[in-house]
């Protein structure tokens, strides 16, 4: 949920595998040294222990901001690289830097040896077949579609790390904030365009629409046919302009001039707001962060500032 080019939910969980050899090595050499001096009786604790409490490795952004609040002390013994780069984290930069970052190579998680890999759905084949025929529990984590979906990952991973009453708390954040960011009664729907980075549009079936639709927007992307990551042209956001624009972008980044365009001032009844890219593609402790932004932007709509056309950064 950035790097060179912006890292599109799609492109979470990619990695690149070193041999599968090198890595299998590895994993026997450190399983032969941490069997040795152990007594029966310590072994079976320590089995009975880990299935009870896992021990973790995180191999994507997503997952590793849920996990760091649903696991134990010393559980999580690594997630990935993306969540301490301030770009592409989902997790703040603190609480990230507490955690060993990996890139997510077989050779990097087999000298780590945790009880479990979380991926995301999109880890390549290869390494797939590594972590399982070393041994690693793998689970594999999709893209959220909505808010319901959400909460059902939270709760999956607070299972899987042993501490379902963490996920129910974190579960009971993200419903708060769906009660405190929801549009009072009666509210019309104020038709938006969540605009990302090289004039991509996200599409319906997608977590940050349904945290739209819940906050007093609608799709407009949507309703023109669009899909998630389809390309909009300026041309066409000035022909047809929507009542409110969520530029997600780098400002100073030369993909996204279109969201700062120029010709974007001459609507006067269209009102631009900043929002941070770290809300876009994420659940879990991302979610409130995002109903937050969202509802600031809807009351922002109805104050009593003059209605003008222009960009308004809600991020911190």
């Amino acid at each position: 949920m950035i790097l060179p080019l912006p890292l599109t939910a799609a492109g979470r969980g990619k990695r690149k595998v070193l041999p599968v050899a090198a890595a299998l090595v590895l994993a026997t050499a450190a399983a032969t040294l941490a069997g040795c001096g152990g007594s029966g009786a310590g072994e079976a604790a320590a089995v009975t222990r880990h299935a009870a409490q896992p021990t973790i490795v995180s191999l994507n952004p997503c997952t590793d901001a849920i996990l760091a609040e649903v696991t134990g002390p010393g559980q999580l013994l690594a997630i990935s690289s993306y969540s301490q780069d301030p770009e592409s984290s989902s997790m703040p930069m603190a609480e990230a830097r507490r955690y060993r970052a990996i890139a997510g190579t077989v050779e990097e998680v087999a000298t780590i040896r945790p009880t479990v890999v979380v991926a995301s759905a999109f880890l390549d084949p290869a390494s797939e077949g590594a972590f399982r025929r070393l041994g690693y529990r793998l689970v594999k984590m999709p893209i959220a579609p909505d808010i319901a979906s959400a909460r059902e990952q939270v709760r999956e991973l607070a299972r899987l790390a042993g501490h379902p009453e963490r996920g129910e708390r974190l579960v009971a954040r993200i419903d708060a904030a769906l009660r405190r960011s929801a549009p009072p009664p009666g509210f019309r729907q104020v038709p938006a365009l969540m605009w990302e980075s090289g004039g991509l549009v996200a599409g319906d079936r997608t977590l940050i629409v349904d945290m739209m639709h819940r906050t007093g927007f609608t799709n407009i992307a949507g309703a023109r046919g669009l899909s998630q990551a389809d390309f909009l042209p300026l041309e066409h956001v000035l022909a047809d302009p929507p009542r409110v624009v969520f530029a997600v972008g780098d400002p100073l980044a030369e993909e996204d001039r279109m969201l700062h365009h120029p010709a974007l001032s001459a609507l006067t009844s269209t009102r631009r707001f900043m929002l941070s890219r770290s809300i876009l593609w994420c659940g879990g402790p991302t979610i409130p962060h995002a109903l937050d932004e969202l509802a600031a932007a809807r009351r922002a709509l109805g104050s009593a500032q003059p209605f003008n056309n222009r960009t308004v950064s809600l991020s911190p």
